[in-house]
């Protein structure tokens, strides 16, 4: 019990910035004293307290654990496929369930029917296809950036290299495709992907010998941030040529 109500006062310290936010210009800037629905707010609030303790909590005891654990065995095998195979799957499996890009992939596909880009029968089709494109991306990045932990390359050359991939991809991409491929890269780093991910590679640079998970263990999801928008802008020239 104690240690709930430990939990709780931290998710409620996490949360005091955003709430004294919202009263101050309600209060000081709007000057509105009257808060329509005040209960439900309130309600609302604490819910959102508990439901931030629960994950957090969760996210200690599951899915950090589970990751690292998994990274550890497939170190220990030493079989370097198994491992590749491995990171892709997670990086897809996480990114394809990540409930951020399915919110943003189904509100891009009715932007992009109203605007005429698509019609309303391939919506579904088109939020489907951007799903899929985000996380074969993150799959590939979580290769890439596990093969970084083991041959020990450089994470600024390789960020370098790909945020050029991303200037030079804009220059190509249609106009329509751009914001939502930046806002792609954003939501990729979600609740579900970077937990497992950052586990995965602290997890792996802690049992790789002259490694130091500090340096090496991080950085992952800076490449699960960056491949989407290259990918998705791939994805909007294909849709544009067809």
């Amino acid at each position: 019990m104690k240690f709930i109500l430990l939990s709780l006062l931290d998710s409620a310290r996490d949360l005091a910035p955003i709430i004294i936010v919202i009263t101050f210009f309600q209060l000081v800037v709007l000057r509105s004293f009257s808060v329509p629905n005040l209960g439900e707010i309130l309600i609302g609030i604490f819910l959102v307290m508990l439901g931030l303790t629960l994950f957090i909590h969760g996210l200690k005891i599951g899915l950090f654990p589970l990751g690292e654990n998994m990274a550890y065995a497939f170190a220990n095998k030493g079989n370097l496929w198994w491992l590749l195979i491995f990171a892709f799957a997670l990086g897809f499996g996480t990114t394809v369930a990540e409930p951020a890009l399915i919110a943003i992939a189904d509100e891009a596909a009715k932007i992009a029917a109203s605007g005429g880009i698509i019609t309303d029968i391939n919506k579904q089709n088109y939020a489907n296809g951007l799903r899929i494109t985000v996380a074969l991306s993150v799959g590939l990045a979580l290769i890439i950036g596990v093969l970084r932990i083991i041959k020990g390359w450089p994470l600024q050359y390789l960020i370098i290299t790909g945020y050029v991939c991303v200037v030079i991809m804009t220059a190509f991409a249609p106009n329509w495709i751009i914001g939502i491929a930046y806002d792609s890269g954003g939501v990729t780093t979600s609740t579900i992907t970077v937990p497992l991910v950052t586990a995965l590679g602290v997890g792996l640079a802690s049992s790789i010998k002259g490694r130091n998970p500090m340096i090496d263990g991080f950085g992952l999801i800076a490449f699960a941030s960056l491949t989407p928008m290259i990918f998705v802008m791939l994805y909007g020239i294909l849709i544009d040529s067809l």
